[in-house]
């Protein structure tokens, strides 16, 4: 009961940052129309600036309302920000998998969460396919084989955060990096976050059987966890 009640906290939470986000959009829009240069980030001078926009009328009334959407939902996520980040310090294997870059007390408790027991996996790659993050095999021609779309199998709730979580994580990691900048070049937009999301499933699943944190990890090598033998 316990883990469900953590389950629906993390769905619960994820649902109010998605909204806050699709408002920080709309506000990001209404800056743009207005000449100001687009941002990637969010912060207390993008706010600012968005704040002192000469608007008029129902126009101004929609950035105000916006706003205050905001506030309310910022009061609402700190107190769940709270409340995971006690369950993720409280759960063992949630706090070894905080070890590594980019994975925060959200990312790792819904990894320990909703992929269970990680003893049912034999291998990494079974983690990949469980959790939907394995391209789907397109044939083309005799001889060649083309890699399509991920399955999307398994939780959309995880591999959302995974993919989330692995645009920090490469940026910690020489070799993720130059996989992502690489298929950056050559691939829609998607592709390398999904390949690099997969690389971490892989590697949590890894630390998780091992027993080991993030730098004994990667003390192993840039290919660390394939190898690796649980404990015991």
């Amino acid at each position: 009961m316990a883990n469900e009640d953590q389950r629906q906290l993390l769905l619960h939470r994820c649902r109010l940052v998605r909204m806050r986000a699709r408002i920080k959009n709309q506000l990001d829009a209404i800056a743009k129309n207005e000449g100001l240069t687009s941002s990637r980030t969010w912060s207390a001078k993008r706010r600012q600036l968005i704040e002192g926009l000469p608007l008029t009328g129902w126009y101004a009334k929609r950035r105000a309302d916006l706003l205050g959407l905001l506030d309310a939902l910022d009061t609402r996520i700190e107190p769940l920000d709270a409340a995971v980040l006690t369950a993720a310090e409280q759960n063992a294997e949630a706090k070894l998998l905080m070890t590594h870059p980019g994975v925060g007390p959200v990312v790792s408790l819904a990894y320990v969460l909703i992929l269970g027991d990680w003893r049912r996996f034999p291998r990494g790659k079974q983690v990949g396919s469980y959790l939907g993050l394995i391209p789907a095999e397109a044939s083309s021609g005799k001889h060649q084989q083309q890699m399509g779309h991920v399955t999307k199998q398994g939780n959309t709730l995880l591999r959302w955060l995974l993919v989330e979580a692995a645009i920090k994580a490469q940026s910690k990691d020489p070799n993720w990096h130059r996989q992502y900048l690489r298929l950056s070049m050559n691939k829609h937009h998607g592709v390398p976050k999904v390949a690099i999301a997969h690389k971490l499933a892989v590697r949590l699943y890894w630390m998780l059987r091992s027993g080991q944190n993030y730098t004994q990890v990667m003390e192993r090598g840039p290919h660390a966890g394939q190898s690796v033998q649980p404990n015991g």
